[in-house]
């Protein structure tokens, strides 16, 4: 007799069946019917890649919940699913989609994070049951004041769900959860099915072994090729001047190209929902005070809303209320905080100004648009200077606009930036040192070693050098040792971990609360320099400051005409290597992309006329004045690295953007120096960085050995490969 193959949705239990025939749905998506019968099995991790608002999270709790109603009349106490996410925003929006659905089911839901009172925790605590949905950090502090209480928590834990995940790849809060989810395997003694969701992920192997180290359990991954199969592109160029001269600060700041940008925003936008990135919170701001103060100059309501994350959470959940509500149109300019997956409903267009900082990043904003069968639609609006005879050679290649050609076709040819790969995290690794300890009250080094080292995340470290952080961490009364041997905090290290900050394994800098009229508005950092009088952007609007109060940090404001934008600090990122060589290639080809206005098809041509006017069509290497410069068109990391390699060699060398300054080296001599390093033995990129005198980056940097801190700072910033073939290449004669 032949065997009947059943589909997917056969497979889910009856309510569930029910549940989906009620929604009205046709058919289940590829990634929801693929997903269904590994996760029922429950013997197999599982990753699963898709486009935003495709189904990724019903891919992963309709195969769940059947498994949890199946089981039902299993007794015993204890959360079922643990679904662990970046965002509080995230937990609230994904609380309320799967409490409607469970309502149904009779399966408890429950959200743990900051924000949630302690009434409700609580509840979890004496009766833990059904779906849990929580926070790295909530997570953390769970071991920690309730490290007894873990067995009783997660003794029947069935699934992880960890949403998001290329967000925690390569990062402190990844290693954190990683480390997490293998000490409550230790506690249960045994493996428990982890389930991956992203809509960006550029290597689904690599994501894989971040999901598990080691792959020491059976995993599988699923790409969805739903979505939206259309893209609709424009890049608008502009040519950017310096700003008109400001007689007193509260006049119009006078920046032509915002205005203009803000202008055809406001021309295309106004009337229906859309997101506009911006590079920064400080470009956040100017577009939204433009746009705003376009909506008052027509006479109309206001429907764009700033969106950052040192607004307040009062504004941000307004903005993410606005675009929910489908009766009125609404329009977020925001930095990466709209990235992830939080439900805004539907936005007919995603717009980017300046280069978008990453091909993964360019390819989640783009899911949020395109729902429904509708294509997506991303308009990028590019600012280059004016050319002057004082332009660096850099800036008459437009590479601004040449980036973000280069990353469209990387997007079209499905290629996002893969995964970091996995480095030392010492900072984090003091961090869940500490964290064991105070779980469990006291802990023999030898369990703590075989907990994060041995099978843990941190398995690349050697016992030597673990029992050499231990004694660091003892010569700053961090932790001590009892008499049988047993380590316990210090009088320092219990501060540390008593402290409210201590469950974040991030940095939380020091800040000022803006006040206006006893409403809370955001926070700006404390090194920005205020003063009374003085004016400011923030929220989108514009403000006065009254008053400054040092000792509690917070800074009064009121409406004013004029301003300026904080500048805040932490942002930029690294360009990858494989968008500056796609951008030789865009050079050296004459197509003219399609979706380019005629002022960004003037700058494309301008930059590679520019690019072949300076000889780069022939060689990597410029004479400019008394310096060289260098155009090897590889990544960031890769030109940081041999900035480094030039200062050991006493060569005064400078990054600018796609280019190298060698200092006072002329072409003759940058080539002689050049060939010589080609030659050379490759350099130990750990001597290099125990130079380097600020490697206290992460938050418990402090706390780490010397020679801890070298090796992971060489790790995160040198790539000695890529630096040592770009020299080749570079010494090469026809270069």
């Amino acid at each position: 007799m032949a065997e009947v193959c059943l589909s997917g949705f056969e497979l889910l239990h009856p309510k569930i069946q029910k549940w989906v025939w009620e929604k009205n749905w046709v058919e289940l998506k590829d990634a929801q019917e693929q997903a269904i019968p590994p996760i029922l099995t429950g013997s197999t991790d599982l990753l699963i890649g898709a486009t935003t608002a495709s189904g990724k999270t019903e891919a992963a709790f309709l195969p769940i919940l059947s498994r949890l109603l199946t089981e039902e009349s299993q007794q015993g106490v204890g959360v079922r699913v643990l679904y662990l996410s970046p965002l509080k925003a995230l937990i609230n929006d994904q609380f309320g989609r799967t409490e409607s659905l469970c309502k149904q089911l009779d399966i408890p839901v429950y959200s743990w994070h900051g924000d949630v009172p302690q009434a409700k925790k609580r509840k979890v605590l004496k009766e833990p049951d059904g779906i849990l949905l929580i926070t790295p950090e909530s997570l953390e502090a769970i071991h920690i004041v309730h490290g007894h209480n873990i067995q009783k928590l997660f003794g029947r834990l069935q699934y992880v769900v960890v949403d998001e995940l290329h967000s925690f790849i390569g990062t402190e809060r990844g290693v954190q959860l990683q480390s997490l989810l293998h000490r409550i395997e230790l506690v249960v003694r045994r493996v428990i099915p982890r389930i991956g969701l992203s809509a960006t992920l550029g290597d689904m192997e690599m994501a894989a072994q971040f999901l598990r180290p080691g792959n020491r359990f059976p995993y599988r991954i699923i790409q969805s090729s739903s979505g939206s199969p259309f893209i609709q592109l424009r890049i608008r160029g502009y040519l950017h001047q310096p700003p008109k001269p400001v007689v007193r600060e509260e006049e119009e700041a006078g920046d032509l190209v915002f205005q203009s940008i803000a202008e055809d925003m406001y021309k295309v936008m106004r009337g229906k929902s859309h997101l506009i990135f911006a590079n920064s919170r400080s470009d956040v701001e100017i577009i939204a005070d433009y746009l705003r103060r376009l909506c008052e100059r027509y006479g109309v309501p206001n429907e764009f809303w700033p969106h950052h994350g040192s607004l307040s959470k009062e504004i941000r959940e307004s903005a993410e209320a606005a675009l929910k509500d489908q009766s009125r149109p609404a329009t977020a300019i925001c930095t990466s905080t709209l990235e992830m997956g939080i439900d805004i409903g539907m936005v007919e267009s995603v717009a980017q100004v300046g280069p978008p900082p990453s091909v993964a990043s360019m390819k989640q904003r783009l899911g949020r648009s395109g729902r429904r069968g509708n294509p997506a639609a991303l308009r990028v609006y590019i600012r280059e200077d004016f050319i002057t005879p004082q332009t660096s050679p850099h800036d008459l290649l437009r590479t601004s606009l040449i980036q973000t050609i280069a990353m469209i076709r990387l997007l079209g040819r499905q290629w996002v930036e893969p995964p970091s790969a996995q480095r030392p995290h010492f900072s984090t690794l003091v961090h869940q040192i500490l964290s064991i300890i105070a779980q469990f009250g006291g802990v023999a080094p030898v369990r703590v070693w075989q907990a994060l080292c041995e099978t843990g995340p941190f398995v690349g470290l050697d016992s030597q050098s673990f029992s050499l952080l231990l004694k660091n961490l003892g010569k700053l009364d961090i932790i001590t040792q009892a008499g049988d041997g047993t380590l316990v905090l210090g009088l320092t290290g219990e501060r540390l971990v008593n402290h409210y900050s201590y469950y974040a394994v991030f940095k939380t800098p020091e800040e000022y609360r803006l006040v206006s009229y006893g409403r809370t508005l955001g926070t700006i950092p404390i090194d920005f320099p205020l003063v009374v009088d003085t004016f400011l952007i923030f929220a989108g609007k514009r403000w006065q400051i009254v008053a400054i109060h040092e000792n509690e940090k917070v800074v009064e404001l009121k409406p004013a005409r004029g301003g300026r934008p904080p500048i805040f600090s932490g942002e930029g990122a690294l360009v990858h290597d494989e968008i500056r060589k796609e951008m030789a290639v865009i050079y050296k080809t004459q197509e003219i992309p399609p979706y380019l206005d005629v002022t960004a098809a003037n700058l494309l041509s301008e930059g590679r006329a520019n690019f072949y006017r300076l000889g780069l069509d022939s060689s990597l290497m410029l004479e400019y004045g008394k310096d060289t410069l260098l155009f090897p068109w590889r990544g960031d990391q890769i030109l940081n690295t041999m900035v480094m390699v030039f200062g050991e060699c006493k060569v005064s060398s400078v990054k600018e953007g796609v280019s190298i300054r060698l200092v006072g080296l002329d072409l003759q001599s940058a080539r002689q120096k050049i060939a010589e390093l080609a030659k050379a033995e490759p350099f130990d990129p750990v001597v290099f960085a125990s130079v380097v005198r600020n490697k206290n980056i992460e938050k418990y940097h402090y706390l780490v050995t010397e020679d801890l801190l070298s090796m992971e700072y060489a790790a995160t910033h040198f790539d000695v490969k890529g630096c040592q073939e770009t020299l080749v290449q570079l010494s090469d004669v026809r270069s």
